[in-house]
């Protein structure tokens, strides 16, 4: 791993212990503003300590700017992210606490947080697991480690799962996130010519017709049971369309009496079908008890 020699340009301060201690990467957007933490520290809430607070701003603002550089090309502009770490290093600043250690140690992390945070909580249209954000950021390393040599061909599910240490059920879970940070509104046209139509246009419905189906289904071994006079009534009436008094006439019978036939066939075909539904339901429960 390659390491960076700190670079001491003319005039600045002299790079702090915690700055050059060895395997640590010193950065020239790491000033040197102890005597500033410490004198904020002993000032009250005023126009002399906003004053302070605001240099050490300007001082650290060129690195919140860099972490903010390392999550550029993931669906947000370079603008807002130094916006989220600028917010970041402000808060790191009014928390810190000069007797702890060295303010890049704790400025790294909370402004690297805060920046993760904007990801995860602004930019899913979706509410998104944590689970699933965690497998997406995993699978989206692999696949840039993967491909960094130039003419690496893209990693199948099975290579990102054996460079991850996941299941192939988690990295498919976490290439279908990657995908995933908005939705398309189901008014946008999928076709650019005049007779262009919608993404609802696709979508299925439900289809009644699959009701009368199982109606027609249901009912057959209803009908077979009955007499065969009521069976031609209901046929005359449901299928040929005829009315009652017609059905009367043919049948040498009065209006009314069709009428209780008609009524009465129904019912127990009704009751029939109802109650081979029922019988199936509970026999379906029983099976799987």
């Amino acid at each position: 791993m390659l390491t960076e020699t700190p670079t001491i340009r003319p005039g600045a301060p002299e790079p702090t212990a915690a700055a050059t201690a060895p395997g640590r990467r010193r950065h020239d957007d790491a000033p040197d503003t102890a005597a500033l933490f410490a004198r904020l520290a002993e000032l009250a809430d005023g126009p002399e300590r906003d004053a302070v607070r605001d240099e050490l701003v300007t001082a650290w603002l060129p690195m919140a700017h860099r972490i903010a550089g390392r999550f550029r090309d993931r669906g947000e502009s370079i603008e807002d992210l130094r916006q989220v770490a600028a917010l970041g290093l402000v808060k790191a600043i009014d928390r810190f606490d000069p007797g702890r250690g060295a303010f890049e140690s704790y400025a790294v992390p909370t402004i690297t947080g805060e920046v993760k945070r904007h990801f995860r909580d602004r930019m899913w249209a979706l509410r998104v697991p944590r689970r699933v954000q965690e497998l997406r950021n995993k699978v989206r390393v692999a696949r840039r480690e993967l491909t960094q040599s130039p003419g690496s061909p893209e990693p199948s599910v099975a290579d990102l799962a054996a460079h991850t240490g996941l299941t192939e059920e988690e990295v498919s879970a976490g290439m279908e996130a990657l995908e995933s940070f908005s939705t398309l509104s189901l008014d946008a046209e999928l076709s650019a010519g005049d007779d262009g139509y919608s993404l609802a246009d696709t979508l299925g419905a439900a289809d009644s017709s699959y009701d009368v189906v199982i109606d027609r289904e249901s009912a057959k071994e209803g009908l077979r049971r009955l007499p065969e006079r009521e069976r031609a009534i209901l046929y005359m009436r449901f299928f040929e369309d005829m009315t009652q008094s017609r059905i009367a006439d043919r049948l040498g019978i009065s209006q009314m009496h069709v009428s209780r036939l008609i009524t009465r066939s129904c019912a127990r075909v009704r009751d029939e079908a109802m109650g081979r539904r029922t019988g199936r339901r509970t026999s379906g429960r029983q099976t799987t008890a």
